[in-house]
């Protein structure tokens, strides 16, 4: 064995169980969120008190639970998945018969639910793939998004390729958003569009399913453990946050990756600060490519957000900085929507860094 094999040997065996770790999580997840998403519809339907509960039940159960991740949002996800995938019943029961006896659990998990799944959950007519690789072969997140999809014919379109091509979930939102089922019903050569999709996609790795914001919560990790899009993008973060600081200036460090929930959706602010003497919250998006209006559109909308949900009493109107590298030219946008009291602006100027600042630190870490 020379080095290039060893090196080889440790890639491969550090991918294939980081992959098998990833299936394995994932099952998990899925069929927990399953479970969660049956036990609210049973008592909804048959709970003895639910009638004192009503429409709070989400919100009570989410008070109620010391679990990461259950907020009311995620429980109606959990429910709506339970309605939409009520046949994968029985393959839910048969994992978990299977591990409850593996694991010697019986006495912490209760086998009557799993001989109740049984019972209720025969096996049906089906539409798209099998109950089984609804659980095995896409992650949860790709779930979400095909639950999006009212249509049952068109989600099982969608599930077909996604697991025959193996699509990440951004490949997978791509698709839909192109219209890929309707121009496959337009097409003479289905086949020959299948190719050419699927030679154009990105395909799943076990870092996608690993670095979702509901694996993340079922792991009770922290969101620091969310990985950004590139290396150079996370060492430019890193520098950047440690830059502010130093310039004093009333920089307070929020949050790094700062998660956002809007209708569904997760979305994530680069870097957030609080400035103590602008009495405002700073949001500063970095991007390591040409600036396009897509990025000012993004940071308007981080914006909004934060004015509409944020932003306290006594509070000035957030801040947005908009970074851009491309090829070691740098462009620096600023994004100071509600900044119309001309003493504020003042201060802003005075307060925050400088346009020259900005660019000497993007042309030296960059």
């Amino acid at each position: 064995m020379n080095y290039n094999h060893l090196i080889q040997n440790i890639e491969t065996t550090h991918s294939v169980l980081l992959s098998s770790v990833a299936k394995a999580i994932n099952k998990g997840l899925t069929i927990r969120n399953w479970l969660i998403g049956h036990h609210i519809v049973e008592f909804e339907q048959n709970g003895q008190d639910r009638a004192t509960y009503g429409d709070k039940l989400l919100i009570e159960i989410s008070k109620s639970t010391k679990i990461k991740g259950l907020s009311v949002t995620n429980l109606k996800i959990f429910r709506q998945f339970y309605k939409t995938y009520p046949t994968i019943g029985q393959a839910v029961a048969d994992v978990l018969q299977t591990f409850v006896i593996s694991q010697s659990m019986t006495d912490q998990f209760n086998l009557s639910v799993v001989q109740t799944l049984s019972t209720k959950f025969k096996k049906t007519d089906k539409i798209g793939i099998e109950p089984s690789d609804v659980i095995g072969k896409l992650s949860f997140t790709h779930l979400v998004e095909l639950m999006k999809i009212k249509e049952k014919l068109k989600r099982a379109f969608y599930e077909l390729e996604c697991t025959k091509a193996v699509w990440s979930v951004r490949e997978l939102k791509r698709q839909i958003e192109s219209l890929y089922f309707e121009r496959s019903g337009l097409s003479k050569d289905k086949q020959k569009l299948s190719e050419y999709i699927n030679d154009k996609t990105i395909p799943l790795k076990p870092n996608h399913v690993i670095n979702t914001p509901f694996t993340i919560e079922f792991l009770d990790l922290s969101d620091r453990a969310i990985v950004t899009e590139s290396d150079l993008e996370q060492a430019l973060i890193e520098n950047l946050q440690h830059f502010l600081l130093e310039m004093g200036n009333g920089f307070c460090f929020e949050a790094r990756q700062k998660r956002i929930l809007i209708d569904d959706e997760y979305y994530f602010a680069d870097l957030v600060f609080y400035n103590r003497i602008l009495k405002c919250h700073v949001i500063i998006e970095l991007k390591t490519e040409k600036f396009t209006h897509n990025h000012a559109s993004q940071l308007n909308f981080y914006l909004n957000y934060f004015k509409e949900e944020v932003m306290q009493k006594g509070d000035n109107p957030p801040v947005g900085i908009l970074l851009c590298t491309d090829k070691g030219e740098t462009t620096v946008k600023y994004a100071t929507k509600g900044l119309s009291e001309q003493i504020f602006v003042q201060k802003y100027m005075l307060n925050l860094p400088s346009k020259e600042e900005l660019t000497n630190y993007i042309n030296k870490i960059a």
